[in-house]
Parts: C-alpha cells; sequence; structure tokens
C-alpha cells in the first residue's frame, strides 16, 4: 500500500499536475496539504474519475487539507482536538480496513509560526503540544498510524542545505524541534530518516533566489508511523522530479510503502 504526502500549494492552481501525477504515480492514499478552497471548490470529479475517493477539511484562500484514497473510507474526522476556537483547517483522519486491522492515516498541515516574535510562534508550539497529546491517545489503540503532512519543521542541521539561512526561523527554533522530537519519541518512527542518514534530502524548495536549481532546499514534509505502522514499512522515498514540473508546487510528494492490503 502506497501513502503519499504532498504540500499541494493549491489545488485548483495544480490540478493537471495532480492529475498526471496520479496516473503515474498510482498511489493508495494521498494526504494534501494547503489545498487553499472550501470543500465545495475542491475538484473532485476530476480525481473521483480515476478511482479515488475524497474527503477534505478546507477553508477560503489558504490552509486546507485533504485524503484522496482508493480504499473506501470508515470514519473520517475533521480537525485536532483541543481548541474549540481554532478555525484553521489544518487536520483530518481518515480510517480504513486492512488485513491487518484498521488502519489511520493522517493529512496535517503544521503552522509555520513565523515570524518567530509574534502570536503566530506560540500559536505553532500550541499546535503541536495539542498534536502531541492526540496522538498518545491514537498511540494507545495499537493500531497501524501514520501522521503526514507539512510539518513546518526542520529536524536538523543536516535536513538543510543552507543552515544558517533558517537559524532565526521558526522552522529550526529549538523549541519547534524539541516538540518534534517529543512527538516521535512518543513511539514514532520517522520514515525517511529511517532509511536513509545522507544530506541533501529534501521535499521543498523556495520559488525565489533560484532555490530548485541551486538545490537549496529544506527536508520538512515527514511521515511518521506508530509501532503496528513501522512494523509493515517496506520503503520511503521522494519523488523529487516532480519540482521540476511546469507551475509546480514549492513541495514535492513524499512516499512510503507498506505491507499492508485493503479489505
Amino acid at each position: 500500500m502506497k501513502i503519499v504526502t504532498w504540500n499541494i500549494n493549491g489545488v485548483r492552481a495544480r490540478i493537471e499536475n495532480l492529475v498526471h501525477w496520479l496516473k503515474e504515480s498510482d498511489p493508495d492514499i494521498v494526504c494534501l496539504q494547503e489545498i487553499k478552497t472550501v470543500d465545495e471548490g475542491f475538484p473532485r470529479f476530476e480525481i473521483e474519475a480515476l478511482g479515488y475517493n475524497v474527503e477534505t477539511h478546507g477553508q477560503k484562500g489558504f490552509n486546507g487539507v485533504a485524503i484522496l484514497s482508493k480504499l473506501r473510507f470508515d470514519e473520517v474526522n475533521r480537525g485536532l482536538p483541543g481548541d474549540d476556537v481554532d478555525e484553521q483547517a489544518r487536520f483530518i483522519e481518515g480510517v480504513f480496513s486492512t488485513d491487518k486491522g484498521a488502519l489511520r492515516v493522517v493529512s496535517l498541515y503544521l503552522p509555520n509560526g513565523n515570524p518567530v516574535g509574534t502570536e503566530k510562534f506560540p500559536y505553532k508550539l500550541s499546535w503541536m503540544a495539542r498534536l502531541e497529546r492526540w496522538a498518545a491517545e491514537r498511540l494507545a489503540l495499537e493500531e497501524a498510524l501514520v501522521l503526514a503532512g507539512d510539518y513546518n519543521v526542520i529536524p536538523e542541521a543536516i535536513d538543510a542545505r543552507n543552515i544558517e539561512l533558517w537559524l532565526g526561523d521558526a522552522l529550526y527554533q529549538p523549541e519547534t524541534r524539541q516538540a518534534f522530537r517529543r512527538l516521535v519519541n512518543l513511539g514514532f518512527t520517522e520514515a525517511v530518516r529511517s532509511v536513509t542518514d545522507q544530506p541533501g534530502v529534501y521535499t521543498f524548495w523556495d520559488y525565489q533566489a533560484g532555490a530548485w536549481q541551486k538545490n537549496n532546499g529544506i527536508r520538512i514534509d515527514h511521515l511518521l508511523l506508530s509501532p503496528e505502522a513501522a512494523n509493515r514499512f517496506a520503503s520511503a522515498s521522494i519523488e523529487k522530479h516532480v519540482r521540476a514540473w511546469e507551475k509546480p508546487s514549492d513541495h514535492v510528494p513524499v512516499a512510503i510503502d507498506l505491507n499492508l492490503v485493503a479489505t
């Protein structure tokens, strides 16, 4: 079963790329972030025509997450619990049936947190604390769980081409990295780093200053696997070539394969 996360950076603007990629990559489950549309505006028809079920948690103009799945959804949950006044659309969970029991897949889009000296950074940290509490509860179910998305976290210096450019950024603040480490240390496996410790492994290249051409990238899109998912983990890959397409997102798809079969 191939599960992919991709910050699409505007699904309507990238629908041709998305359809082309779905045909090429043939994923079973796709977690999209920054769809930048309300639910009613999501281009469902083009995606459903390829055999995918579509569930969204949209927001006008920015944010928004979605899950596309060849598997039928058993359950869908929208919004990260813990803050009733938080209206930002950053979290959607789908539950599916497999030959090994329930599979829970989350598409999440963590707050950016910049500028650090504003209310945006405490919001980022509080959101991460909420995610940690939620994840601890889900882990207690002892089911296969995949937390997939744009975390807006550079975990280590090796995850940036020029880390000195990010020292003052919310993505690399000590508090941000510590919050990510606490989440992982609940018992998750970070998929990409479980298969490679090499530098030069990136998932995002800015549109500015020729970042793509210079390979001036960072790794901020991650898939975290519960022990039950990690036991079925087969491989991880970054589909970097998509960044060279016309009208690309500034992120690329990150994929894992799990030894699970839908039922």
